[in-house]
């Protein structure tokens, strides 16, 4: 009887770790985004060439007063899972350059930067999650050019020429609908 008592505290014990942890009503609402960020491990270790002025392709935001938007057209790729990814210019008025790498999840409606760009035409890595399409440009490269209803293009060569062209065919950013902000 003297051993007994040892015994059952430790299965106790062992019957308290098999349990699933706790969760709150956030966490349970939210598993699928919860394990679908947690399973995305996705490290991009070869980046682009860093754009060249002559591979910049402008498209038009609207709205974001005088910066000037581009598309490496050398940078654009579709993935296999439905990620479409490009080098993103963004120019002041005065001529400064934000550069990045970044890619469209056109099925969630998300966007994630992989890499900014250095003064020097390197790349620095900052990996960040998936986030909504808050910024104009990302709902415009989204709606018009990359994503026609949250379906990625079949291939960067049509992003290209959706870039040259102003919009996707039938994305509506050539149907002159007077309600878009072009």
């Amino acid at each position: 009887m003297k051993h007994a008592l040892p015994v059952v505290f430790a299965l106790s014990l062992a019957a308290c770790g098999a349990r699933e942890p706790i969760k709150s009503d956030w966490e349970r609402q939210n598993e699928d985004k919860l394990s679908r960020d947690q399973a995305e491990t996705e490290v991009i270790t070869q980046f682009p060439a860093f754009p060249q002025k002559a591979n910049l392709l402008e498209f038009s935001v609207g709205g974001v007063g005088e910066f000037g938007f581009f598309v490496d057209q050398t940078s654009l790729s579709v993935t296999s899972d439905g990620v479409v990814r490009y080098v993103l210019v963004a120019r002041s008025p005065s001529g400064v350059e934000n550069v990045s790498y970044e890619g469209l999840r056109c099925a969630s409606v998300e966007f994630r930067r992989y890499a900014f760009g250095r003064p020097d035409a390197t790349w620095h890595a900052s990996p960040g999650p998936w986030q909504s399409l808050s910024r104009r440009w990302h709902q415009v490269l989204h709606r018009d050019y990359f994503c026609l209803q949250n379906v990625p293009l079949p291939s960067a060569a049509e992003g290209v020429q959706a870039l040259q062209q102003g919009g996707y065919p039938y994305s509506g950013a050539n149907s002159g609908d007077p309600y878009r902000t072009r």
